[in-house]
């Protein structure tokens, strides 16, 4: 008796490609298909498109391009205005983009962004929200530096004198702010946090110029911070990304370099999420 006869098959290993497949897109790109997302695509940025235009524009032939549409048109991914003759993009596309949404966790896809971050600039790296008037850090990558800031996730901390609450305050609508500064008691933390309206303001204003927002030793002495938004898919600060630090690290001739990094960080987490990227300034 044969006892392989009686053996259970092992159960495949679930696989993202076929077996033997390699990575070289030549190969493996289906040249039509990967046409008509380029066409797609260049449909969701110009909404409202004649077929002669779209042609032109791609440098397609108008037959090739009419295909294209009909396919996307059959998925409900693209529509066509009889009145107007103009292509669109269709409601299928907002449902999938939807779906997206719901599968996204901004916490799970800060991760290597922060573990990036903090190794480009050696410092502490962070991701909060804003939580009833404060800042709530819900991610943190340490430093290996022996002196580090430290924010375990759960950390509630005063928003008028945080990088990263500075840096959310700067880009709420002027009602919101209004009312912020209206209910907020702006406490003194050290001799650098800004306590008056005013000059918070204005501070704010000079976030909304430069793109960062700086926490110089205003709630902690000896520390500092440097911090940009991440913004989701209607353009609204939902979150911010920092970096902080010991001011024998990051000293005032630092700040230009490492904030860089940091609203390079912040703009790609807003795009892993879906979002509407600001420009990095500086």
């Amino acid at each position: 008796m044969d006892l392989r006869d009686n053996a259970k098959p092992k159960a495949r290993k679930a696989r993202g490609r076929p077996r033997g497949w390699d990575a070289k897109p030549a190969q493996n790109t289906i040249k039509s298909l990967d046409r008509a997302m380029e066409v797609f695509e260049f449909l969701s940025e110009a909404q409202g498109k004649a077929l002669t235009a779209i042609a032109e524009e791609m440098a397609q032939s108008p037959a090739t391009i009419y295909r294209i549409l009909t396919t996307l048109e059959g998925r409900g991914l693209v529509e066509f205005d009889q009145d107007e003759q103009l292509w669109h993009i269709g409601p299928r596309a907002f449902v999938i983009g939807a779906r997206f949404l719901r599968r996204t966790s901004l916490v799970e896809r800060a991760r290597p962004i922060l573990r990036k971050l903090m190794e480009d600039t050696g410092e502490t790296a962070n991701l909060g929200f804003e939580k009833e008037g404060s800042v709530l850090f819900v991610s943190q990558v340490e430093t290996h530096a022996n002196i580090r800031a430290f924010f375990p996730p759960g950390t509630l901390s005063p928003m008028h004198s945080s990088g990263i609450g500075k840096a959310l305050l700067a880009e709420m609508d002027g009602d919101r702010l209004n009312r912020f500064l209206d209910s907020a008691p702006l406490d003194a933390f050290t001799d650098r946090t800004i306590t008056n309206p005013a000059d918070l303001r204005a501070d704010l204003e000079a976030v909304r110029r430069r793109g960062y927002a700086i926490d110089n030793e205003e709630k902690n002495p000896g520390m500092r911070c440097i911090a940009a938004p991440v913004f989701d898919v209607g353009g609204e600060a939902v979150a911010g990304i920092s970096v902080s630090g010991p001011t024998s690290r990051i000293g005032l001739d630092e700040l230009a370099r490492l904030s860089r990094p940091v609203m390079e960080a912040a703009r790609e987490l807003t795009l892993a999420i879906g979002g509407a990227a600001m420009p990095v300034r500086g």
